[in-house]
């Protein structure tokens, strides 16, 4: 299903942080055709290639052009009180929040936004760049249906959604989709640095590695009824050089169980960073 396009968009929205994630959804929105003229940016150190793209598309940055129908918080975390501080009159009752930010909850942002009263979490991950991401959500009850579905479009239009059905599932979708990345280029470091130690040229291990990691996750994305482990059993011949690497990787203690502790300190991360 394409994505949503945004051009019948007419709420002010305030963009509050354009690191990589913030610039990331801003061009994924001006792509779907959110009218640009709609927008500011909020960004103490704007880069050149942000101050470049405003004066291209006519974004303000940092003076609001209208009172914002929706503030997205996308700062780093630690940063939040600091932003709160200057942020905190642009949030009317009517306004929807919205955090990308891991691990603050939505007790956090009510407490730092008190006129606010529709607040939404999401966290994206870095493939929402190139309109392939995954974005959880979770909503404070008093967000209502139209707020809920901007939200979703807002998000949607980089890639995938998923609503959760409590807050408290948001720090484990967070270790899961919003580090996932992360994990997959390690991955693929790995394997092009056991592609080296086995005596291959660096430059060929490393386009092997990223050969097969794209080609892997194109296979994930066009057939979404296929599990990951029936595509693995696929490509498995019993007494085969996958299966003896896949012993490996596989035997107690291996990836399985590094996978899971990784995942569990992300969370547990999360959790700390609220507050």
């Amino acid at each position: 299903m394409a994505a949503p396009s945004l051009g019948s968009r007419s709420d002010c929205l305030v963009l509050a942080g354009a690191g990589k994630m913030g610039s990331a959804l801003l061009r994924t929105w001006l792509q779907k055709g959110y009218d640009p003229q709609k927008i500011t940016v909020i960004e103490p150190q704007p880069s050149q290639e942000l101050i470049a793209l405003a004066e291209r598309e006519g974004i303000a940055l940092r003076a609001p052009v209208c009172s914002p129908g929706v503030l997205v918080l996308a700062m780093k975390p630690q940063n939040l009180d600091e932003a709160a501080a200057s942020l905190g009159q642009l949030a009317r009752p009517e306004t929807l929040v919205i955090s990308i930010l891991a691990g603050k909850t939505i007790a956090n942002i009510a407490a730092r936004f008190p006129r606010s009263k529709a607040i939404v979490r999401a966290m994206p991950n870095l493939a929402a760049a190139i309109g392939r991401g995954m974005t959880v959500l979770t909503a404070s009850e008093t967000v209502n249906e139209v707020q809920r579905a901007l939200a979703g479009a807002l998000f949607a239009a980089a890639g995938k959604i998923e609503w959760l059905k409590g807050e408290e599932l948001i720090d484990a979708a967070t270790a899961v989709s919003g580090s996932g990345p992360a994990y997959v280029f390690c991955l693929t470091e790995a394997l092009a640095k056991a592609g080296e130690a086995a005596g291959l040229p660096s430059s060929l291990a490393a386009a092997l590695a990223r050969g097969a990691v794209e080609g892997a996750g194109e296979l994930l994305f066009q057939r979404p009824g296929v599990s990951p482990a029936e595509m693995r059993q696929s490509v498995t011949s019993p007494g085969g050089t996958t299966a003896a690497a896949l012993e490996v990787l596989m035997a107690p203690g291996g990836l399985f169980q590094l996978i899971e502790r990784a995942v569990e300190a992300a969370r547990n991360r999360a959790a700390a960073l609220s507050g």
